[in-house]
C-alpha cells in the first residue's frame, strides 16, 4: 500500500520512509487499516495526521517522546475529564502510546462546520456548565502542559495561592533562568493576592484561545488542546480576551449565567500575565514588554 501526504501546495509527496513505518506500526497496534492520510496543522511541537482508515477516519499526533515525556497520557486525561462535564463537544481518545521514539495520541476525527447564529450564545453556555464543576482544593491530581511547557498543578487552598504559586512563579523562575528578570514581585504577589475573588475551584480548558476551539459540521463548538486543572474561572476568560478571536457577546452571556465577581475586567491583566510569561518563555523577548507593564501596574 503506498501511503501518501497531501500538502497544502496540492503537491502530492511519497512521506519519508520512517513516517510511514511509524504510522503503519500504530496502525498494525491498533487494528487499524490506513487507506491514506494528510497532514494537518498541528503547530510548532506536533506533527498531526488525519488518518482515514478501513474503519473510520482518526486525527494522530505525534511529538517526540523524549523531549515531552507523558504529554499526550495527560492531554488524554485532560479531554476525558472535559468530557464527563457534559459541556463542550470534545474528541474521544482511543488510544495513546509510543512508536520509533515518538509518542502518540489518536483521537476522534470531528468534521468542521460553519458557526450558526446561536453558535456563541451556545459557546458561552458551554463554558458556564463547565466551570461549574468543581472540586474542593485548586490543581490536579497530576502536573500537565502549557503548549511546550511542563504546567504544575500541585493542590492549593485558595485561588490566590494556587495561582501565585502553581502558576506565576514557576513562569517567574524559569524566565529568569532564560535571562529575563521582574523586580517588586513580593509586593506584586502581595497585591494581587487581594484582588483574586476567593471563589470554588472551577475545571478550566486551561489553554483557551482561538486555534483551540472548533465547529463541528452540526454548527457545536469543539475544544481541543486543553492545559486542564481546577483553578480560577477568569484564567480561561482572560486568555480568550488576550489574542482576541471570541465576540463579546461570548463574555456577555456568560456573565448573564454565571455572574462575575466585581472587577472582573480589571483584573483581566493579572490572568493574562500568566500566559504572557508561558509565551516569554517559549517565543523570547518580545512579550517582555507586556510582563513588566502588568508587574508594574500591581505593584
Amino acid at each position: 500500500m503506498l501511503l501518501r501526504m497531501k500538502l497544502g501546495l496540492g503537491n502530492d509527496l511519497i512521506v519519508e520512509k520512517s513516517m510511514r513505518q511509524i504510522l503503519q506500526e500504530i496502525a498494525e497496534e491498533n487494528s487499524l487499516v490506513i487507506h491514506d492520510f494528510q497532514s494537518l496543522s498541528g503547530g510548532d511541537i506536533n506533527a498531526v495526521y488525519l488518518l482515514n482508515c478501513s474503519q473510520s477516519s482518526f486525527v494522530i499526533k505525534l511529538n517526540d517522546a523524549i523531549k515531552f515525556p507523558k504529554m499526550f497520557d495527560a492531554e488524554a486525561k485532560g479531554l476525558q475529564l472535559l468530557a464527563t462535564s457534559n459541556s463542550f463537544r470534545i474528541p474521544k481518545v482511543f488510544a495513546s502510546g509510543n512508536a520509533n521514539g515518538q509518542s502518540y495520541l489518536l483521537l476522534e476525527y470531528i468534521e468542521k462546520g460553519t458557526e450558526t447564529p446561536k453558535f456563541w450564545s451556545l459557546f458561552a453556555e458551554k463554558l458556564t456548565k463547565l466551570h461549574e464543576i468543581t472540586q474542593i482544593n485548586f490543581g490536579l491530581d497530576h502536573d500537565n502542559y502549557i503548549g511546550s511547557l511542563k504546567q504544575a498543578n500541585g493542590l492549593e487552598k485558595t485561588s490566590a495561592d494556587f495561582f501565585i504559586h502553581q502558576r506565576l512563579e514557576p513562569q517567574f523562575n524559569l524566565a529568569l533562568k532564560n535571562g529575563f528578570s521582574s523586580k517588586n514581585l513580593a509586593v506584586f504577589f502581595q497585591n494581587i493576592s487581594v484582588e483574586i475573588p476567593a471563589e470554588s475551584p472551577a475545571l478550566l480548558h486551561g489553554d483557551l484561545w482561538s486555534g483551540n476551539y472548533l465547529v463541528s459540521a452540526k454548527g457545536y463548538p469543539v475544544l481541543i488542546d486543553p492545559a486542564v486543572a481546577f483553578a480560577p474561572r477568569e484564567l480561561d476568560l482572560a486568555m480568550m480576551k488576550l489574542f482576541g478571536g471570541f465576540p463579546q457577546e461570548v463574555f456577555n452571556v456568560y456573565n448573564e449565567i454565571s455572574p462575575l465577581e466585581k472587577g472582573w475586567q480589571e483584573r483581566i491583566p493579572i490572568f493574562q500575565l500568566y500566559y504572557l510569561l508561558v509565551h516569554l518563555n517559549i517565543f523570547g523577548a518580545r512579550y517582555l514588554p507586556q510582563v513588566k507593564t502588568i508587574v508594574n501596574q500591581f505593584s
